[in-house]
């Protein structure tokens, strides 16, 4: 459907990095306190480094074996990493701006001071001279590089200092008929190394917090690593490689053994990207892009500290309450207390958890109370990205130790998670547990857990579902909702799941739950057709979705058609959104919205009219062809009624936000929403008041909601004039 000469979908690259534009504006509102616009940049920092060495990466594959053909959004891989350099060189800018004339006065201010090599005074330079001598020198390598010494493999992601080495012999000056003779240059690399503290703080006054970064300290002493030899310019430089990992799975006779293979290799992909210090010298500039292979628009020149995700780090110097979020804990379930017979309380009802407001540990301690309850028969999991220390893990190992039957799918393939899932899997498996690595072609990415448990006379089975992992360190930082039930049919559904993926079972239906990629997408497709006719006769129809990406093209396609049938349609879609909202004729009656907090917005949620009866399902997935089609994923219907009249909270209060909202154009850009225009709300923190009020911490009840109205015409109006 072409649109003026352009596409009616926008291209998902650059829709990811509009959201990351959105992240960096966080950093620079002076309303968020200090240490929390530290955190924001040391995360923009992070995520580009995973968009260049994944995304970035797989379009420069592309151009290479001569891909032309173009996305949906009408533009071929070229012309996509040309617009992608354009936006992520102008970021970057924007970004060391923020870090620059914004954060560090900002720090100054609170006597944090971050120093340079020439700021030092003698007590500080004879600390760091005893520091190098003791601590650093023995663990740098300085690494030569000439005709007996090649160029070294750097390592990803790592900052490296490269020095040049000017030679002591004079250059000859050239005759007549000879050619002018190049100064004779060799050059040196010395890897920053990782096990080492980025940031030293430093000797200063009493109220003063002074901090130097490792980099510079070897900069300072640089001549005792090489000593007899005349030093030239030197300069600091980061590179991104491709880290995508290239798993033949047909041909792979071991998965584990095939990703374990892989990830050696990822710290030696294909350069995409080389950041390196503003103002270096001309020759190690040209030296570095020969070595590397790349081009000048793969050259990012920094105006500052290379890779700020350091930042975050400095907001440990930080003491004033003023410069963090209120603290706030996740609160009890009230149904849910540190006594209560969990599997009682389920027999009687179903409970709604929703973190990081609710907090996680019912959900560890119902794994717990089943690894040792002797009425437990059977536990099994899906598990995607887990803590560290993850209780959950233990839990599991525990269980299977105690004598049950303990199935976890593990997927091996959780990008950047892999080797942290490596671990756990062998450490299920040593202690017992049944454990597979994943689907063939397919990432498991659904988030479910049943435990069958032996009660009066036969088994009763009880089903955790959620939205987000089993994490119990991002549960208290990404919004999530889970359902805890013993409902028959939710029990047989996970039952017939688990058999489908442990073995060749493939059920003809499930009674709740809908999975992908067999039956999701074509139920997402027929539940929005049913509002478009509901819209054609006349009837009210509505739609509200909470996503963190919209990318598929059937999807889209389907709610073009709905919004041209009259169907009122809310979008809270977190990152990549390739839909066109509020254009005539095509999507006039499609919203869309973005929040960026203190806590990042994971949860998935569908609402549909279906005139007047109302259904609200939760979900693993997101509307990417990757979650629909490539993936294992669940969608489940919410049924109990209070958990439905908190869904449905939840979607009004987000609806209504006006601090942490952005609006999307139908060009792809965003805007905040002008406050003056209605009353202040900030969702995350009307919630997190919810959720002191339900635990019996706060007294002043929030409103209810009893029903969901779509909006009219005059409402549509009123929100296109909302954007600042």
């Amino acid at each position: 459907m072409p649109l003026d000469g352009r596409s009616v979908y926008l291209n998902r690259e650059l829709s990811w990095l509009e959201f990351n534009k959105r992240v960096l504006e966080e950093a620079r509102d002076p309303d968020n306190p200090l240490a929390e616009r530290l955190n924001f940049l040391s995360i923009v920092s992070s995520n580009l480094d995973e968009f260049f060495m994944i995304r970035v990466a797989a379009l420069h594959d592309q151009v290479q074996v001569g891909f032309r053909q173009k996305d949906p959004s009408g533009l071929t891989p070229a012309a996509q990493l040309d617009a992608m350099s354009e936006m992520t060189h102008e970021m970057v800018k924007r970004q060391y701006s923020t870090f620059n004339r914004a954060l560090i006065p900002a720090l100054e201010k609170e006597n944090v001071r971050l120093l340079r090599p020439d700021q030092l005074d003698a007590r500080q330079l004879e600390h760091l001279s005893r520091l190098f001598d003791e601590e650093i020198f023995p663990v740098l390598t300085p690494m030569a590089i000439d005709a007996s010494h090649p160029f070294p493999l750097i390592a990803n992601r790592t900052i490296n200092l490269i020095v040049r080495i000017d030679s002591d012999e004079p250059v000859k000056p050239a005759g007549k008929k000879t050619k002018k003779q190049k100064p004779d240059y060799k050059f040196a690399v010395v890897q920053i190394p990782n096990v080492l503290s980025r940031i030293e703080r430093l000797p200063s006054a009493p109220d003063e917090s002074a901090f130097i970064l490792l980099e510079d300290i070897v900069r300072i002493h640089l001549s005792k690593l090489f000593s007899g030899v005349r030093l030239g310019a030197s300069a600091c430089f980061r590179i991104m490689r491709n880290a995508d990992l290239d798993i033949d799975e047909e041909e792979a006779a071991d998965l584990l053994s095939e990703i374990e293979s892989q990830l050696k290799q990822r710290q030696w992909g294909e350069v995409i990207r080389l950041e390196a210090e503003r103002g270096l010298d001309a020759q190690i500039l040209s030296f570095l892009m020969r070595s590397f292979g790349i081009t000048e628009k793969a050259v990012y020149e920094i105006r500052g500290p290379l890779d700020l995700t350091f930042a975050g780090r400095l907001r440990k110097a930080l003491v004033k309450p003023e410069h963090f979020y209120e603290p706030f804990a996740p609160q009890p379930n009230p149904h849910l207390s540190a006594a209560a017979d969990l599997f009682a309380v389920l027999r009687e009802r179903d409970v709604f958890l929703h973190h990081p407001y609710e907090s996680f540990d019912p959900v560890v301690r119902l794994i717990q109370t089943a690894a040792h309850d002797p009425e437990v028969l059977a536990i099994k999991q899906t598990l995607y990205r887990v803590s560290g220390t993850s209780p959950i893990i233990q839990a599991l190992a525990q269980a299977a130790e105690n004598g049950k039957q303990v199935f976890v799918l593990v997927e091996l393939k959780a990008r950047f998670d892999e080797e942290n899932n490596i671990v756990w899997a062998k450490r299920l498996e040593k202690a017992g547990c049944h454990v597979i690595y994943g689907l063939m072609g397919l990432k498991t990415h659904s988030k479910i857990t049943l435990i069958v448990r032996r009660e009066g006379g036969g088994i009763r089975r009880y089903v955790h579902l959620g939205t987000g992992n089993y994490n119990d360190i991002t549960a208290k930082i990404y919004t999530d909702m889970a359902i805890l039930t013993s409902r028959e049919a939710y029990g047989r559904d996970a039952t017939d799941f688990f058999n489908m993926i442990s073995g060749y079972s493939l059920p003809l239906h499930l009674r709740r739950i809908v999975t992908a990629p067999r039956w999701l997408k074509n139920d997402t497709l027929e539940k929005i057709r049913r509002e478009t006719a509901h819209a054609r006769n006349g009837k009210a129809a509505g739609i509200i979705a909470k996503v963190n990406a919209l990318v598929d093209t059937d999807i889209i396609d389907a709610l073009y058609e709905a919004s041209a049938a009259g169907v009122s349609i809310d979008l809270i879609v977190r990152g990549i959104c390739c839909l066109r909202p509020g254009i005539k004729d095509l999507s006039e009656h499609i919203r869309v919205r973005s929040l960026i907090g203190r806590y990042l917005e994971h949860s998935r949620i569908f609402y549909y009219y279906n005139d007047g009866n109302e259904e609200i399902y939760l979900s693993s997935a997101d509307w990417m062809p990757r979650n629909l089609e490539r993936r294992i994923e669940i969608l489940f219907p919410v049924e109990d009624q209070e958990a439905r009249n908190r869904v449905k909270r939840v979607l009004e209060v987000e609806l209504l936000d006006t601090d942490r909202a952005w609006l999307m154009h139908a060009n792809g850009s965003y805007a905040k929403v002008d406050r003056r225009r209605f009353p202040a709300m900030d969702s995350q923190n009307q919630l997190m008041e919810d959720a002191l009020f339900a635990a019996g911490v706060k007294q002043n009840a929030p409103y209810e909601m009893d029903r969901y109205i779509p909006r009219t015409t005059a409402d549509h109006e009123k929100y296109d004039s909302s954007i600042e």
